[in-house]
């Protein structure tokens, strides 16, 4: 076997001494590359994809938070829109009312003014009435006293009514 071993070292050029130094240098190399390198490496590697995966659900909880939100305004804003709705149909139903009011109390102050003017009118005319009785009764007796005083004939009498129409007549201007 040392034949093949020195016909393989002499084809190869490579020495099984040497190559298995190399590989034991090899090894150490590997355990104290991954105990200095390549686990401080890794720990900043997951430490890294631990940042981002929290940077990820940080931004699907706020996604959903704001999810969330927006529908809670949107209900807010349904609701105000109904609340406001019901305000509006409230103040013009209590403004209708007020004005439903308002119209029957002029027409109430309206009927009572007509009605008084219908009072005074009414007393107006009866106070003329009375007026122009006391004349006309007045007149009866002043033409009785001048008929009583003398006799008179049909033409005498339309000249006494005259003078007295026309007596009268000067004494209202």
């Amino acid at each position: 076997m040392e034949w093949f071993l020195n016909e393989f070292e002499a084809f190869v050029g490579v020495n099984l001494w040497t190559m298995l130094f190399a590989w034991v240098n090899l090894l150490i190399l590997y355990l104290f590359l991954k105990k200095l390198l390549f686990k401080p490496l890794k720990d900043m590697i997951d430490s890294r994809q631990k940042e981002i995966d929290d940077m990820y659900e940080d931004a699907e909880s706020s996604k959903t938070k704001a999810a969330e939100l927006k529908c809670e305004y949107e209900e807010k804003l349904e609701h105000a829109n109904e609340e406001s709705e019901e305000i509006l149909r409230t103040a013009v139903r209590r403004a209708q009312l007020k004005e439903e009011e308002i119209l029957r109390d002029a027409n109430d102050k309206a009927a009572r003014t007509v009605e008084r003017a219908h009072e005074q009118v009414e007393l107006e005319k009866k106070r003329i009435i009375n007026e122009v009785k006391n004349e006309v009764s007045g007149m009866a007796i002043g033409i009785a006293a001048a008929v009583i005083e003398r006799d008179v004939s049909e033409s005498e009498h339309k000249e006494l009514i005259d003078s007295f129409i026309d007596t009268i007549g000067e004494s209202d201007d």
